[in-house]
C-alpha cells in the first residue's frame, strides 16, 4: 500500500517541524517514512544500524542539496538528541526531517526532552478496517463530541480478527507466516527492545509474564495473581507490566473516573498490540476492538491535540462496560463487545449516570443491526462500526 492512514497529517507537519514516528515493531513505520521521503527529489536516507551511514550521520555528511532527512534507528546513539537539536538548528537548506525507529524512540524521546518545540510525535498503528478498506481521514478539525456515523460496511473484518492489523501476517494472509511471524516479533522485543533498554535480571520471568497476558486480556488485570504466577513481588509485576506497555507489547486501559488518582488505584485492562495473539474468540473481539478505539483516541491526540481518552467502566456492584471514549473531561461514547448478543443493562446504568447518549453494542453477527428501543442502545456488527473510526 502507497498511503497509510498518518500519510497526509505526516505530510502536513513536515512543513513547519521535524516528526519523528514511534510505534511497535514492524508496523511499518520506516516503510512510510521513506514514501514521504521520496516525495522529495533529494533525500537521504541513513539507518544508524549500518556502519556506513553511522559515519555520515556523526560527521554530517550529505549531500548540499538534500531536502530530506530520514533518520532510521538513531536513537541507538547515546547523544543523538543533541545531534538532531544541532542539525535542525543550522540547517543552511531548511532540510525536512524524519527520524524514526524501534518502539524505543518514544522511551529515549520522553527522557530529557531538549528537542521541545521542534518537532511533532505520532504514533504508527496497525491497520484497522476502515484503513484495510482504503478510507483515510482528514485533517479538518473535528466537532465535539460528534457522532459516529455507522453507515458504510466494511470488508475483509474476517482477515483482520484472524491475522490481526500488523502489515506482514495480514496482507499474506498465511497461517504459516502468521505463527513464524509471532514466534519471531515476540523474541525481538524481549530479547532485543527490553534487554537494551531495561537493566532487567530475570528477563525470563518478564518472558513469562508477557506469555501470560493473551489468555488475561479482556478482564481487570490482578497484578498480585500474576505475581503469584511469575514468583515475584507485587511491585515488580507492576513495573514490568509498565515496560512491556512502554515497548509496544501490551497497552493499558484503566477504569474510569473523573478524578485520575482514583482510577489509578484500581485494577486496570491490558490489551495486546498483535490481537491475533489472543486464542479465545470473545476476548480477541474485545481486544480488536480496543486497538481500533486506540487508534482512533491517539489520532485525535497527535494530530489535533484533542485529549480523547479510551476507558473502561467498572463499579463496586460488578456492573461493567467495556469501553468508554471520553473527549476532554466529557464522557462521549460507549461501547460493549459480544460476538452475539443483546445490550446489557450497565449499558443504560452507567448511560443515564454519565449523560452518554451514544450507546453502542458490537458484534460479530452481520445480522445484527438495529435501534434498540427500550435501552436506546445501537447494535450493530463490527463490519460498521469499525468503519466509523479511523
Amino acid at each position: 500500500m502507497e498511503n497509510r492512514y498518518l500519510t497526509d497529517a505526516l505530510r502536513e507537519d513536515l512543513k513547519k517541524k521535524m516528526v519523528f514516528i514511534g510505534g511497535p515493531r514492524q508496523v511499518g513505520k520506516t516503510t512510510l517514512a521513506r514514501l514521504l521521503a521520496e516525495e522529495y527529489q533529494h533525500h537521504v536516507y541513513l539507518n544508524w544500524d549500518n556502519p556506513k551511514h553511522k559515519v555520515q550521520i556523526t560527521s554530517l555528511q550529505w549531500p548540499p542539496a538534500t531536502e530530506c532527512l530520514l533518520f532510521d534507528e538513531i536513537h541507538k546513539y547515546d547523544k543523538w538528541k543533541n545531534l538532531i537539536k544541532g542539525i535542525w538548528d543550522t540547517r543552511s537548506n531548511k532540510e525536512k526531517i524524519l527520524v524514526t525507529g524501534s518502539s524505543r524512540l518514544d522511551i529515549y524521546r520522553r527522557s530529557g526532552d531538549s528537542l521541545l518545540g521542534r518537532y511533532h510525535y505520532h504514533v504508527l498503528h496497525p491497520f484497522t478496517l476502515r484503513e484495510l478498506n482504503g478510507f483515510f481521514p482528514g485533517l479538518d478539525m473535528p466537532p465535539p463530541c460528534h457522532d459516529l456515523h455507522c453507515d458504510q460496511s466494511g470488508e475483509q473484518l474476517a482477515e483482520l480478527f484472524r491475522f490481526g492489523g500488523f502489515p506482514e501476517p495480514l496482507l499474506e494472509g498465511s497461517e504459516r507466516t502468521l505463527l513464524r511471524w509471532q514466534n519471531e516479533r515476540f523474541e525481538r522485543i524481549f530479547r532485543e527492545d527490553i534487554r537494551d533498554s531495561e537493566k532487567i535480571r530475570s528477563l525470563s520471568q518478564v518472558e513469562l509474564l508477557g506469555a501470560l497476558l493473551p489468555g488475561r486480556v479482556a478482564s481487570p488485570l490482578s497484578l498480585s495473581s500474576m505475581s503469584e504466577d511469575v514468583q515475584t513481588s507485587p511491585k515488580s509485576v507492576i513495573s514490568w507490566m509498565d515496560l512491556l506497555c512502554r515497548n509496544y507489547y501490551c497497552f493499558r486501559v484503566m477504569p474510569y473516573h473523573h478524578r485520575l488518582e482514583r482510577a489509578l488505584k484500581k485494577e486496570s485492562k491490558y490489551y495486546l498490540w498483535d490481537w491475533s495473539e489472543v486464542e479465545s474468540e470473545g476476548p480477541r473481539f474485545e481486544n480488536m476492538i480496543a486497538s481500533h478505539l486506540l487508534k482512533f483516541c491517539d489520532f485525535y491526540v497527535y494530530a489535533f491535540g484533542i485529549k480523547a481518552r479510551l476507558w473502561y467502566l467498572r463499579d463496586r456492584q460488578g456492573r461493567e462496560v467495556d469501553f468508554l471514549v471520553t473527549w476532554g473531561d466529557t464522557p462521549w461514547f460507549m461501547v460493549e463487545c459480544k460476538l452475539k448478543g443483546v445490550p446489557t443493562r450497565p449499558l443504560s446504568y452507567f448511560s443515564e449516570r454519565l449523560d452518554v447518549d451514544r450507546k453502542f453494542l458490537v458484534t460479530m453477527d452481520e445480522s445484527q443491526h438495529y435501534l434498540d428501543k427500550k435501552t436506546d442502545v445501537h447494535v450493530l456488527p463490527a463490519s460498521r462500526f469499525l468503519m466509523a473510526l479511523i
